[in-house]
């Protein structure tokens, strides 16, 4: 079991969302930023670790399975309306219906459930379990704070962060979950080893699409985004010493 790190994920996320509870909602810029760093370090982690690992598994079925979680994700976008990665102008849909704040929740709720499933799994590198706590850290902060500040224009700060503690919990209630039950049944442990790829696949639509759209005009890059992958994929190549 991997306690320690589901605890420091559990109030990393918190934390991340109560930011725009205490302070107000962040910057648009530095937003745009911690996007492109947390994307960058999300693709890189999963391309360096994910991947190598799921095509040793699943050699002849792992591609079927990543592009299931690909479009997977983006079904999920639908509830989500992006806000993991980045979209926050969420006052009404193409149609000018306003868009429920609750099914946003329940959206990346499923998401953050089927993040914590591969945590709990024991990969063939030492590295890949931390290093998969790090690319999920580092994707909830941003996720949070904007999860956080949609919260804060739809209730109470009371009920807000009663909202953010609960979806807190989910990513490392899942990684429980899965080990308890990988414990027991054995049709758990080859479950997980399917979704990895899945996730996988959503972890790469995620991280590309933060790129393409997060803080871009006519798709042009300025200086502090590339720094900001550059440094995402720097922390994603040191995850390759930890052991």
């Amino acid at each position: 079991m991997h306690l320690l790190p589901d605890l420091l994920l559990l109030l990393a996320s918190f934390a991340g969302g109560a930011l725009p509870l205490l302070a107000g909602p962040p910057g648009e810029e530095r937003m745009h930023l911690l996007l492109a760093f947390s994307g960058s370090a999300l693709l890189g982690i999963t391309c360096l670790h994910l991947l190598p690992e799921t095509f040793q598994d699943l050699p002849e079925h792992a591609g079927i399975y990543l592009l299931a979680g690909f479009f997977l994700q983006l079904l999920i976008q639908r509830a989500t309306h992006g806000v993991e990665h980045g979209h926050t102008h969420l006052h009404a849909d193409g149609h000018g219906h306003a868009i429920s704040v609750i099914s946003i929740f329940a959206g990346l709720s499923l998401h953050a459930f089927m993040e914590g499933l591969p945590l709990s799994f024991n990969y063939r590198s030492a590295s890949t379990n931390p290093s998969l706590y790090i690319a999920v850290g580092v994707h909830k902060l941003p996720e949070a704070m904007i999860l956080g500040a949609l919260l804060c224009t739809a209730y109470s700060r009371k009920k807000a962060a009663v909202l953010l503690l609960l979806f807190s919990f989910i990513t490392p209630a899942a990684a429980l979950l899965a080990y308890a039950l990988g414990v027991r049944y054995g049709f758990m442990a080859r479950t997980v080893t399917v979704l990895i790829p899945v996730v996988a696949g959503a972890f790469i639509h995620i991280s590309t699409t933060i790129f393409f759209e997060s803080g871009t005009r006519h798709h042009m890059l300025s200086r502090q985004k590339v720094g900001a992958m550059i440094a995402g994929l720097v922390l994603a190549a040191l995850t390759l010493l930890l052991h």
